[in-house]
Formats: structure tokens, sequence, C-alpha cells
């Protein structure tokens, strides 16, 4: 069965089920937008839960979830470099299952405006018609298919939103996905799972787990310990592969009297675009506020990025030939530009059990990329299953063997 909200979890400030003196204890590393939302589920399950993190949402020095454009999406067309069929077919699954829960949680006007999530207009440009490429016109198949609210495809939707014809687009579909306004969401996140009774704890951990593992549910008194730490899945998964794609978002004043007030998701995604020099992303984060995207670049750690950076005046260039009038917005005074490490891996997102050791009691749930927010609910509904299996004793599996499992028990994103 899916994960579904009033049923299976809850966003009131009480655990669905009551832990008692007996009940299993659950140590999550991480205190992103993963470790948060894993540690609710597990919360509503009636685990312990303690959440240990370097840092925690704050206004003055962002998480990287904090800085994620944050807009839902269904995964890429195209089994390329860094998707492979394995991570599509799970990634499906868990962002349908995202999609749902953030929907119900944006049906409630309070809880929509006190979490900072609501459903929007999402339109999806292309260069080429969808019908003239296998792999968006599959892509789009499944997206008509998978449950999402409010698909509509036609050209007319170029007119509508008026994009300039000059810029290429030719077709377009929309649909009504989540937005998240993610500086909101992350204290709300916080705070929920604080009054449903996680212990915080600010702390740092250096070393594989692998290696610290007896000491670690030792000292925290844990039965379980799950790793959520995103690029720090380099050090604690011991994974290579890990490395970040740096991003970086313009904000402006999106209240109507510059420029036309931008009241949908307008996206050219990286998988159909021409090349990775012609993503264009603009979404409202809020009322008053809309992110202006977006880049990639693989590999690039420093976070040194300004508004005069030539890649960013080529990404503000890019979007204002997309959005005629967009280049008279006015920039957020007290926060123009948002940057970040999104965690990528070689082998794309990895929710598994550890398997470098015998019998460990380690869960990985890390490698999301720029896709947290989409994913967050179905990769939690497999870490409280793996947990699961791993205070039952069951051994462990590679993430590929778990696909027909998880198959049947429900049915994605990527920014």
């Amino acid at each position: 069965m899916p994960l579904t909200l009033w049923r299976d979890i809850t966003p009131l400030g009480q655990p669905l089920q009551q832990p008692s003196s007996r009940s299993p204890h659950v140590l999550i590393v991480g205190g992103g937008v993963t470790g948060l939302i894993s540690a609710w589920v597990l919360l509503d399950r009636g685990y312990h839960v303690t959440v240990v993190s370097s840092a925690w949402v704050s206004d003055e020095v962002r998480l990287t979830s904090q800085i994620a454009g944050a807009l839902w999406e269904f995964p890429p067309a195209v089994c390329g470099q860094h998707t492979d069929a394995i991570s599509l077919a799970h990634s499906k699954r868990w962002c349908m299952t995202a999609y749902h829960i953030w929907d119900g949680i944006a049906a409630l006007p309070s809880l929509s405006k006190e979490s900072g999530v609501r459903m929007m207009p999402s339109d999806f440009f292309f260069l080429d018609d969808v019908d003239s490429d296998k792999a968006q016109h599959s892509k789009m198949t499944e997206i008509m298919a998978s449950g999402v609210r409010g698909f509509y495809r036609g050209a007319d939707i170029i007119d509508e939103r008026g994009i300039d014809p000059s810029y290429g687009a030719v077709d377009a579909y929309e649909l009504m996905a989540p937005v998240i306004d993610t500086d909101k969401a992350m204290h709300w996140l916080t705070e929920l799972v604080e009054s449903k009774g996680a212990n915080l704890v600010t702390e740092t951990i250096h070393d594989d787990l692998v290696d610290i593992e007896d000491s670690l549910r030792a000292r925290f008194g844990a039965d379980v310990i799950i790793n959520c730490t995103g690029l720090q899945g380099h050090v604690l998964a011991g994974d290579e592969s890990v490395y970040p794609i740096r991003g970086g978002l313009i904000r402006v004043i999106n209240d109507g009297k510059d420029f036309p007030k931008v009241e949908a998701a307008l996206t050219i995604t990286a998988d159909a675009a021409h090349s990775s020099n012609e993503i264009v992303f603009l979404v409202p984060r809020n009322d008053n506020i809309l992110l202006i995207g977006g880049i990639t670049e693989p590999h690039e750690w420093d976070l040194d990025l300004t508004l005069e950076s030539p890649i960013i005046r080529r990404m503000r260039e890019r979007c204002d030939k997309f959005l005629p009038g967009l280049k008279d917005a006015r920039f957020d005074p007290e926060y123009p530009l948002a940057q970040g490490l999104r965690p990528f891996r070689g082998n794309n997102v990895r929710v598994e059990r550890e398997l470098r050791r015998t019998g460990s009691r380690i869960i990985h749930s890390y490698g999301h990329g720029g896709a947290g927010w989409s994913l967050s609910f179905g990769c939690a509904q497999d870490v409280a299953m793996m947990v699961e299996e791993t205070l039952a004793g069951e051994p462990a599996r590679p993430m590929k063997d778990t696909v027909t499992q998880w198959k049947g028990a429900d049915m994605k994103r990527w920014a």
C-alpha cells in the first residue's frame, strides 16, 4: 500500500502511534528534507527518533534543502549518464507518493499557509514537437497515466503564458504540481518532527558510518542508523561516486509592477532542452518572489557565484529572452542570489541497506540531486520498510533487487 496522508502519517503535532519504552530507537544522520521526512514517517509509526545534524534550518546560512528550486517534476525522459533504469523505476514510484502527500497538505488552506506548500499550474515547454521525440512522448504518456491533476497539452499554452515566440518553443503541456517555499517548509518540518517527539542533536560526524557503527549505536542507544547526509555520503557511506552539481537561482520581486505577475511555473527542463545551456526555470517561490534559473555545474564545490558571474548573467539573459518584461524585474533586496550544491552520485539516488558489513544496521538515503523534495515521502516509505526488515533480522539486498518487491506497494522528480 502506498504511504497515505491521514492514514500512515499526519501533519499534526503528535505521532499517530505513541512509542513505548520498548519501541525501537532510530538514529537519523542529516537534518535536511530527506532526514526530516524520514523522521516524520518513523515517528508516526511509533519509533523513538533522534536526528543528528551539523546544521539546522536558518534564514542566515541556508541548508541545501532551503536553496532547492522545489518544483515537482516527473523523472527525466531518458536513461543517461546519471540515471539508470533501476533508479528511474524507483523514482517514478517515489515521486508519485510524494506528489499525492504534498497535494494533500496543500489542500487545506491553513496547512498550506503554514507549510509553504501549494499546488500550482506547472508548464513544460519544448523546442521540438513532443511527438517527434520518442523519449519525451513516452514520458508525457506516463505522466498522463500517473494520477497527476490538471494535465493539458497544447501549443496555446505558449501564447497564454506570454512566452516570446522568437525563443523557439513549439509545444507545451501543463499539470498541477507541488511548489514549495522551502524556507517556510523547512522550519515547519523541523518544528513538526520535534513536536512529534524527535530529539534533535547538533553534531558533525566525520567518519565512515561502518567504522563507527557500534560506538554510534551504543552512544545513542540506537537500534538502526539512517544516513541522510547528501554530499557527505562521500565520507559517511564511503561512496566515491558522490559529487556536487552547483546550481544558482536569481530571486526577483513578483508583484506585477515591473512585469506581468508570474502565477505558474514555466520551465524548459534539461532533458527537453537541446543543450544544458538552454534550461529555463521560472518558479514563483511564494506570493512575492519569483525564482529565475537554472544552471548545472558538475564537480564545482565553491559557492562563489555572484550576479555578475558569466554563467549567472547568461542564465538571466536566457530567461529574459524567454519571458518578455522579465529584464525589468527588481532583485529581492535581502536575498538576490541563491546558490547551492546538489548532491548527486554516479548511479543516482541510493536508498539501500549497508552492504559492506554483514549484519550492519545502517540504511542509506542520499544522492537525491535536485530532487529531494519530489522524492521525499517515497524514499521515506522505503526507508521505513528497510527499518522493519533490519529489525526482523532479514539480510540486506542490493537496491536493484527491491524494484519488484516495492512495485506493487505504491505506484516521483528532478530539478
